[in-house]
């Protein structure tokens, strides 16, 4: 069998010194927002419009980009990591993988008001670097990156 790989952009947003984050319907775990980057899309563009469609929040990214460039070349802002996420396990089988590429970014505001088909604003919650220090619902990775994104947007 063979293993599929798909790119994703994810964006923990940071408001107010807290990150957001939604109980994911299929998967049971707690997750910025994010999903797979379209054909016509750059990752950051990805990532800003599943920001949008997801929680109705008008992000700025926070990345720098490579002062290198020429007239056919432009610089993209870098993503903060760059992960390996298996998604679809069976056994020692791993059927879908995402190649994800995570941006912070800033938000003025806590409103959430999701696009319609998304999930509702009920299913967000706003964490600051305790609530991710003292829950056990998320994975480590999400805890660990999220505490970053607080620290490097807050400070």
């Amino acid at each position: 069998m063979e293993t599929t790989r798909h790119y994703t952009a994810t964006v923990y947003v940071v408001g107010d010194g807290a990150v957001a984050l939604h109980e994911h319907d299929g998967l049971g775990k707690w997750l910025p927002p994010g999903g797979h980057v379209d054909r016509d899309e750059l990752p950051h563009e990805a990532g800003l419009r599943e920001v949008r469609e997801e929680t109705g929040l008008d992000a700025e990214l926070v990345a720098e980009r490579d002062d290198v460039g020429s007239p056919t070349v432009d610089p993209l802002p870098k993503p903060r990591h760059f992960q390996l996420a298996d998604v679809n396990v069976h056994g020692e089988f791993v059927g879908h993988q995402h190649v994800d590429l995570v941006y912070y970014a800033r938000t003025e505001t806590r409103e959430i008001d999701p696009a319609d088909g998304e999930q509702p604003a009920e299913a967000w919650r706003w964490f600051t670097v305790e609530d991710l220090e003292e829950t056990d619902a998320l994975d480590p990775d999400v805890a660990e990156i999220g505490a970053r994104a607080i620290e490097t947007v807050s400070g």
